[in-house]
């Protein structure tokens, strides 16, 4: 209970700071300023935070271990979504809807990879282990199909007509999409902040996509964002299902403990 309350408050900070960034200044090559990472502090050891610990029967040896855990894989997920946020951003304020995309989806691609990698290293469940291992491979070939298209297609000099459209499109999708996954990646266990900070992530993506398909005019990028939303989505409905099962029977075994508990209540 206190390192979720912990890491709540945390996510609440890291998610306010990225919201910010995104009100920040252009470069002088119209291109948005970098933003600097967001690194969670190290576990609280403040005399106030051993006193509470020890009120409620926790001691150093007990939670230093999971602690020190839970800190170094949302250092990891902040690390991650820093970068992808700046790739995004970056992505955001070109002129062209189709590399505006490209470029965008490239950086989002990689935090996906990112945070796929994460899962891999600190999760356990046999499901999301899979998922993972699967968006690493099919978000990779992407992100080289991404990375060789960008590389023949600059961006235009001029906005379009639909730049401007496009821009806020993309802005609105963005902030709710880092929003729900600062929230996700806080769960302090590992399978579910995978799931839950990944499920805003691959909506994030369709959300994308879509957006492509009402102002691109590329046919390959069309292509790709069309296979986006066909394979997201499915792996979304994958993810809430698997979310919403673990939440059932946590709830289940949560009554299970206070009918037992009940039991246990001398009769007045």
């Amino acid at each position: 209970m206190i390192a979720s309350h912990r890491f709540a408050l945390l996510a609440t900070s890291i998610s306010t700071a990225l919201l910010l960034s995104a009100c920040q200044p252009a470069t002088e090559d119209n291109q948005p300023a970098p933003i600097e990472e967001v690194t969670p502090p190290v576990t609280d050891t403040s005399h106030a935070h051993h006193e509470n610990m020890a009120d409620k029967g926790v001691t150093e040896n007990d939670s230093d271990a999971d602690d020190t855990h839970m800190t170094d894989m949302l250092k990891d997920y902040t690390r991650s979504m820093t970068r992808m946020h700046e790739e995004m951003m970056i992505g955001m304020g070109y002129n062209d809807p189709d590399t505006a995309f490209a470029k965008g989806m490239l950086g989002h691609h990689r935090g996906a990879v990112d945070m796929a990698e994460i899962q891999l290293k600190y999760g356990t469940d046999a499901v999301m282990l899979k998922l993972a291992q699967d968006i690493v491979d099919a978000q990779q070939v992407e992100i080289d199909t991404l990375n060789k298209w960008l590389a023949s297609h600059p961006d235009s000099v001029k906005p379009k007509p639909n730049t401007e459209a496009m821009q806020q499109a993309y802005a609105q999708s963005m902030e709710t999409l880092h929003g729900d996954m600062v929230l996700g990646v806080a769960d302090p266990v590992p399978d579910m902040a995978f799931a839950r900070g990944m499920l805003p992530h691959h909506i994030g993506a369709v959300e994308m996509a879509k957006i492509q398909l009402k102002y691109g005019a590329d046919e390959e990028m069309r292509q790709l964002a069309q296979n986006i939303i066909d394979t997201q989505q499915a792996e979304i409905e994958l993810m809430q299902h698997w979310i919403a099962a673990l939440e059932a029977d946590k709830d289940t075994a949560d009554d299970k403990v206070k009918n037992e508990e009940d039991n246990q209540q001398p009769a007045s």
